[in-house]
């Protein structure tokens, strides 16, 4: 029997495309996308409900429950953006995720993208770097099955994706190259999304995945 996932984020570029590996992937049964807005896509697999606030995500309590895991891939840049919005996002957001993933599932497994440079041990200069640390100190100490921090660098998009950023279309090139130079840094999407899946039907003990981890635990499938 196939995996039940929930994504978030999926009208960013890394929440759709691991949305789109999932549902290319025979493993996968269900993809629930939880969204602000609509991410405009149809398919047998997929659920979507928009919620426009998500502090009232406990209101959506019992259509979470039967899930294997949660990809949390929502997300915003700290570059312009107001430090209690960001910590209201980045901390916030994402521990009432978790809270009410887990009330209503027996040992599910989160999935959490972070960032390359998350400092865990929240002394970081960066106050974005401090932030995203703690958020993943305080997941991993929640009763999950597992929990894993996701630290991708550049990644390039899956095919035919809507809302990659355009610059990307003149910098995948570099992919080959900068793997060479700084094998933790490059990853693709199609490896981002492979490896979650794999981590959910194979557990690992690892709860920090690189950008290295990613590409190996891709290639076991």
């Amino acid at each position: 029997m196939g995996k039940k996932v929930i994504i978030t984020g999926s009208t960013g570029m890394v929440g759709e495309g691991v949305m789109l590996v999932c549902l290319n992937n025979p493993e996968i049964d269900k993809v629930l996308i939880i969204n602000r807005k609509t991410a405009g896509y149809n398919h047998p697999k997929l659920e979507e409900i928009i919620l426009e606030d998500f502090s009232k995500l406990p209101t959506l309590e019992q259509k979470l429950i039967g899930y294997d895991a949660c990809f949390h891939c929502m997300g915003i840049t700290s570059v312009g953006t107001d430090k209690s919005v960001y910590y209201h996002v980045t901390y916030e957001l994402t521990m009432l995720l978790a809270q009410t993933f887990l009330k209503n599932n027996k040992t599910p497994d989160f999935i959490y993208v972070s960032g390359y440079g998350t400092d865990e041990t929240e002394q970081s200069k960066m106050e974005w770097a401090r932030v995203k640390g703690r958020t993943e100190n305080e997941l991993a100490d929640m009763p999950f099955r597992k929990f894993y921090a996701y630290r991708p660098g550049f990644i390039k998009p899956y095919p035919g994706q809507k809302y990659a950023h355009p610059y990307y279309k003149y910098v995948n090139w570099m992919l080959p190259f900068g793997r060479l130079i700084h094998p933790d840094g490059f990853n693709t999407m199609q490896e981002l999304g492979e490896s979650m899946i794999q981590l959910v039907l194979h557990p690992s003990e690892k709860r920090k995945i690189t950008g290295s981890d990613i590409k190996s635990l891709a290639g076991e499938v």
